[in-house]
């Protein structure tokens, strides 16, 4: 499973399996598509919203995002 798992987030992000433990590689595809980077900048997604946007991109479901949905709703 942990292998169609690197394939399915990979093939998300446009990189190789082997690229997703590359840190150069993934710094720049998390900057690209502003999903949070490990040294944020100030204008970069932090915390809750790189979640939101990670679970947007890779189409699945987070349980803190979730979570953060139904405690705002309404």
């Amino acid at each position: 499973r942990i292998n169609d798992a690197k394939e399915y987030v990979a093939g998300k992000l446009g990189v190789s399996v082997i690229d997703l433990s590359n840190e150069i590689v993934m710094e720049e595809v998390r900057e690209d598509l502003n999903i949070g980077k490990i040294r944020t900048l100030h204008q970069n997604a932090k915390g809750i919203e790189a979640k939101f946007r990670i679970a947007k991109l890779l189409e699945i479901e987070i349980n803190c995002v979730n979570r953060f949905k139904r405690l705002t709703e309404g």
